[in-house]
């Protein structure tokens, strides 16, 4: 059972926007919304979000990782998976060309940097990807663990909830089990209760939705 939801209100909100929406030509990914009461975030920016979430089950379009280190790191990365591998010469290059830039923020959904390259980094990519909630996470040079690392992002997804008391996250794709998409929803919402001290005072509605498809709300 979910903090505010019971399984089986979850699942049947999952199944119905499965059955509602039409066949495309393209995977659709299952969002969740959800619009919260009583929040100021104007007022009080302590309560806005900009947090990374691991989920229990990674959903198609896998997560795209970009890794920025040197030699040995970068091997390591690249033997482990990471959809792309920055140099620290190829970093210093970057830094004549914002739309190039620009272009890799929004390509790549997480970054993992190598530590000792964090000062550098904050300077070159931090006004790019500070703004969009992606900077790298530092990992030490002699980690041994890069493929976990990379594993954990990719089932990872960025909260985000600045201005206004509305949160967007997928949680899963059409094609995936109901059953994981659920498990998904509930980690999002047991993530948010502990993160304000209990969901069910500022929650006003949740719904879920295809990337095209109509609404439903969770619960009714």
């Amino acid at each position: 059972m979910s903090i505010v939801f019971r399984d089986e209100e979850l699942r049947k909100a999952v199944e119905k926007v499965k059955k509602e929406s039409p066949e495309r030509r393209f995977r659709e990914s299952i969002d969740l919304t959800i619009v919260f009461r009583g929040l100021d975030l104007k007022r009080d920016t302590s309560k806005r979000l900009s947090d990374k979430l691991e989920l229990p089950h990674q959903f198609d379009p896998p997560k795209k990782i970009c890794i920025i280190g040197s030699s040995g790191f970068a091997y390591k990365a690249k033997e482990s998976g990471a959809d792309k591998i920055i140099t620290p010469e190829e970093l210093k290059e970057l830094s004549k060309n914002k739309r190039l830039l620009k272009k890799i923020a929004k390509n790549y959904d997480h970054f993992i940097a190598q530590a000792d390259l964090m000062p550098t980094i904050a300077r070159i990519l931090g006004p790019i990807l500070g703004p969009r909630g992606k900077m790298p996470a530092p990992v030490p040079i002699t980690a041994p663990n890069i493929s976990d690392i990379i594993s954990k992002m990719r089932k990872s997804v960025m909260l985000r909830m600045r201005n206004q008391p509305v949160l967007h996250v997928k949680v899963g794709s059409k094609d995936m089990e109901s059953i994981k998409i659920v498990e998904n929803i509930k980690a999002v919402l047991e993530y948010l209760d502990r993160k304000y001290g209990g969901l069910k005072r500022y929650l006003e509605r949740a719904y879920v939705k295809t990337t095209m498809g109509p609404s439903v709300a969770i619960g009714e």
